[in-house]
């Protein structure tokens, strides 16, 4: 059996993979790996007297880009 090549793979095609092949324990970290090189983008500091408001906003933001997509 030749062995996968998960860097060939898209972030789609990864996710895929490993939802579909649960067990292989590599496909899981490699698409962690691939997640924790991504950017973070910090939404408000815990001490923002805005915060709820920022963090809500940046879930209706996600969700609508996930129906919109």
């Amino acid at each position: 059996m030749s062995r996968i090549n998960y860097d060939t793979m898209s972030d789609t095609q990864l996710k895929e993979y490993f939802l579909k092949h649960r067990g292989d324990e590599a496909a899981f970290q490699a698409y962690l790996d691939r997640l924790g090189q991504r950017p973070r983008r910090i939404i408000a500091r815990p001490d923002d007297p805005d915060f709820d408001e920022k963090v809500q906003a940046a879930i209706r933001q996600k969700l609508k880009r996930s129906k919109d997509s």
